[in-house]
């Protein structure tokens, strides 16, 4: 027995298209993600700037880590590097869109800034003026996105085909 020499093909209205809306729909869904994600890291980050040497070693002794005495462990800002590096990838990658990266980075600003910014009801501030990891992880941090952005200018942009054939831009 031979194989046909040609395979057939569905008639051309039992094809169906692929609904065109699922482009956007994946890059609303991908901004929203990288949103939530710089909220929840940007909380996490903000509480590891008061981490202290005595609050680890206060964790070995099955009591809290957030005590008071220690030298500054800085482990925020190599935190709000990577998070911030992963979350501005993720955007650009899952949008296609540089203007992905501004939600994300701005509202990790507006949340530094609010913390820095922020009184307690006893008259604290959030982040103190003498806690230099909260500093650095705000300049750090900041550069992440700054850092990206600034490797997506030098980029030039990619011309992808269209269904027409012509390319075009992201």
């Amino acid at each position: 027995m031979t194989a046909p020499d040609t395979i057939e093909q569905p008639p051309a209205a039992a094809r169906r298209e692929p609904w065109r809306g699922w482009d956007t729909v994946i890059r609303v869904a991908g901004v929203v993600v990288a949103v939530v994600a710089t909220l929840v890291t940007a909380l996490f980050e903000l509480e590891l700037t008061t981490l202290r040497s005595s609050g680890v070693a206060s964790l070995l002794k099955g009591e809290s880590l957030w005590a008071s005495g220690g030298v500054l462990i800085p482990i925020a800002i190599p935190v709000a590097i990577g998070a911030n590096l992963v979350i501005a990838w993720f955007a650009v990658t899952v949008t296609g869109r540089r203007w992905a990266l501004g939600p994300p980075w701005a509202l990790w600003t507006l949340i530094m800034l609010a913390a820095a910014g922020t009184r307690t009801t006893e008259g604290d501030y959030l982040l103190s003026g003498d806690n230099w990891v909260a500093l650095v992880m705000i300049l750090t941090g900041s550069l992440a996105y700054a850092v990206y952005s600034y490797r997506m200018i030098l980029k030039p942009v990619a011309a992808r085909r269209t269904d027409s054939g012509l390319s075009g831009s992201l």
